[in-house]
């Protein structure tokens, strides 16, 4: 019994590459995504998030990262969090950036609860909406 209306043989090719890519894409294991902090040459911090830490480092020091890290080489990794998906992620960089000041920032980084403090704040945002 034939579910698909192929009319030609590219029609079919066609539809198997969709099938192919899509099952590509989809994993076994959820990817995980990350909002980090580096600490800059000139004392300042820089957030950003990415889905491989490591390589996302590298490309900062080799002055492929952001253009505000460029200038402020060489960077060091102070924190790293990680999230079940972007959306989470882009967020905790979002709040960090634009939510707290150097020194709270410092400190949850000295305390590792950048997460837990963002969580907080989300959960927080949710009663009043």
């Amino acid at each position: 019994m034939n579910y698909f209306n192929y009319t030609t043989k590219s029609d079919w090719k066609t539809d198997f590459e969709i099938r192919k890519r899509y099952n590509k894409n989809m994993s076994s294991t959820p990817k995980s995504y990350y909002t980090y902090v580096l600490h800059c040459a000139d004392n300042t911090l820089y957030c950003g998030y990415t889905d491989d830490v490591e390589k996302r480092l590298a490309a900062h020091n080799a002055a492929k990262g952001a253009k505000y890290t460029k200038g402020r080489l060489p960077v060091e990794l102070l924190s790293a969090v990680e999230f079940d998906n972007k959306s989470d992620a882009t967020k905790c960089e979002w709040w960090f950036k634009n939510k707290l000041q150097r020194a709270q920032k410092l400190e949850l980084i000295h305390k590792k609860q950048i997460k837990s403090a963002y969580e907080a704040y989300k959960n927080e945002r949710k009663q009043f909406s």
